[in-house]
């Protein structure tokens, strides 16, 4: 018979394996442009505030040779954080 002075033991049988982690991921995000898309609107999408968009171009200088002309079917990596 258990003593009654044992203290609960934790149940963790409904707990399940994943990964949460809050870490960087090592894997780029990256947005695929679509029609009507502008940095300013994926800015306020993705990150809340249209004004992020300066770093969505940063991050992608080497394809975006004018922030005011983006392409549907571009694909921008997306900084981290932004």
């Amino acid at each position: 018979m258990p003593d009654t002075n044992d203290k609960p033991v934790a149940d963790f049988s409904d707990v399940q394996s994943g990964s949460s982690s809050t870490a960087p991921s090592s894997q780029p995000t990256t947005y695929t442009v679509k029609s009507g898309d502008s940095l300013s609107k994926i800015a306020k999408h993705l990150y809340g505030d249209a004004d992020k968009w300066h770093a969505i171009y940063e991050a992608n200088k080497d394809k975006i040779k004018n922030p005011d002309l983006i392409y549907p079917g571009e694909v921008l990596t997306l900084p981290p954080n932004a």
